[in-house]
Parts: C-alpha cells; structure tokens; sequence
C-alpha cells in the first residue's frame, strides 16, 4: 500500500525547472532513497512533500493527505529533517527536545516520558545538559533526528542526513534508522553515499530534476547490463582521454589512480583497449574484470544521461 505518492510533480523557480513531472508510489514501511548528482532536484522534491515549498505543478498525497490543499493534517503526520544543522546551539540537548515538543504540540503530561525515551533511542543519555553546540557532528544529527521523533511522526524526510559526518556516527545514524523502519515509520531518504543507498529497500536515481531509474539497489545494478572491467596504467588521466574516444566502450572513469570500464563484450574490450594503449604508448600494469557496484551504477546511468539524453522518469513500481 502506497503511503507517498505524486503525479507530476513539477517545481519552476522562474525559467528554472527543479523537479520535472515526477511519480512517486512509495510504500508503507518502505526505506525509499533518492540519489543523484548535486542540484538533481533531491532536496527540492523532499520539501515539497514536506509542505516546505509550494507545488507548482501536479499533486502528491501523504497516507491520502493532499499535499497543497491539507498541508496542515500533512504536517502531524511527517518529520523532516533537513541537511544543516537547525537546532539551537545555546539550548541544551534536554531544552531542545522540550521546545520541540512544545511545538508539535505533544501534550504535557506526555513530553518527559518522550524525551527520555528518545535520550535512550538516539543514546544522547547523559548528555541532557549539555549545549547542542558543543555536541560532536554525528552527536547533532542525532539530536536532530530525536527532535524530528518528538511527535511521533508516521513519515520521515530525511535531506543527506549523515553529510560530513564521520564513518562509524554514520553506521551508528543508519542503526537507528534501521530500528525506526521496523518499528513502521516510512523513511524518504536523500543520501550522496552509496554505501547508504545500498541500505534502502528502494532508490530513485535523479538527474536535472526527473527520475531515470527506480528499483531495488541490485536490481538498479544488474540493470546497467554489460561487464566492468578495472585498469591500471603508468598514465590514468591520457589513458582516460583515449577510452572516450572509442565508441566500443560503454563508458570510463577515473578511480583514484585506477581506471573502471564498462563493456558490453569482454574479450573484444580486453583486446581493444590493449591496442589503443600500446598504439599510444601507455602501459598496462593490469586489466581484470570486478563486480558492478552501487557507484558503479551511479556514474553508469550518469553516463549515460549525458551521452543520450533522459526521458521523463517515474518510480512507480
């Protein structure tokens, strides 16, 4: 059953398009990801489900709730958490907590149980005195996420909520994301780590502001078709200048001092790019093939954006 949906959702800043007629079924109970490149539309569609930004175009319903016409009932029913950190500094986790409370409206008598069952969910316990400000960056975004649980929302946005955060806080942010979802909270979640979109039971690719692919993470990857193969050369940057310009190849990029190829045949490919190496004086260290990763996809459906263009996408499924 679907708990988020849009049609055609379209959002115009001036002569800009930001979100480009997009469609969203997302189920209940579903760990749904959006990835994509910097300025995709990510964070714009997020706030317009979240009743932040108005609709310029199309409708999206929360669990039934249109999105434009009842923005009020909407909001009791969703938590958004965006990508800066948007609490008070010069408040304490435990007077943070309460002003959150106080705002969404968690009735008195309720909001002490509330905050300490959060203080333990989110393990801020033992740091209730002390100021947001002054806490670690993976120690404020759980705080953050603790404010955003106060009311016991149905929904969560989340915006890239693990951003400059340190590896181990991020495992630790996604545990209790993890808890959260099996406890039947809906998680919309925007992330730039593919690791973390590995983690989600759907993700949507975005690219200027449509949808060009959605599936579950191994279906996204074993969808790209092809093999990848791993070079490494005495020279990885003319080497890549020289792959380009093959149209054999599917595509090629640079990873650290290594270069990934997509291919459609292996064994033509492993003899093509020999040639075109030795005809321009490139060494081979090493040429294998390695499995197809999440980033792999990534930088695939990037690709191929670029060379041919994209059609308007949905993530109905």
């Amino acid at each position: 059953m679907s708990i988020i949906e849009s049609s055609d959702l379209t959002k115009y800043f001036g002569d800009l398009t930001a979100v480009d007629h997009i469609n969203l079924s997302i189920n209940d109970k579903e760990i749904f990801g959006l990835v994509g490149p910097d300025g995709a539309g990510k964070t714009t569609t997020i706030r317009l489900l979240a009743t932040i930004l108005n609709i310029s175009a199309g409708t999206a319903t929360i669990d039934g709730y249109d999105v434009q016409k009842e923005p009020s009932s909407v909001r009791k029913l969703i938590g958004y958490m965006s990508q800066r950190f948007t609490l008070y500094a010069d408040l304490t986790v435990k007077e943070n907590l309460h002003f959150f409370a106080r705002l969404h409206q968690v009735p008195k008598d309720q909001r002490e149980t509330r905050t300490n069952e959060l203080l333990d969910f989110s393990r801020l316990r033992g740091f209730e005195q002390r100021q947001a400000g002054r806490l670690s960056g993976g120690m404020q975004q759980k705080l953050a996420l603790a404010c955003t649980l106060i009311h016991q929302p149905k929904v969560l946005f989340l915006d890239e909520p693990t951003t400059g955060v340190d590896p181990v806080s991020r495992r630790e942010f996604w545990r209790i994301l993890t808890q959260l979802n099996q406890q039947g909270a809906t998680l919309l979640v925007s992330t730039p780590y593919m690791d973390e979109a590995e983690r989600c039971t759907r993700i949507a690719f975005m690219d200027n502001g449509r949808i060009t692919a959605c599936d579950t993470p191994l279906n996204i990857k074993n969808n790209i078709g092809g093999r990848l193969l791993e070079l490494d050369v005495n020279n990885p940057r003319a080497a890549l200048a020289i792959l380009k310009t093959a149209s054999e190849l599917k595509s090629a990029y640079v990873f650290g001092e290594l270069l990934q190829i997509a291919v459609d045949k292996k064994e033509f490919s492993i003899r093509l790019i020999r040639r075109l190496m030795a005809d321009n004086h490139i060494v081979i260290n090493s040429i294998k093939e390695i499995p197809m990763s999440m980033e792999n996809a990534f930088l695939s459906l990037a690709g191929a954006k670029e060379d041919k263009g994209v059609s308007r996408g949905s993530a109905n499924v």
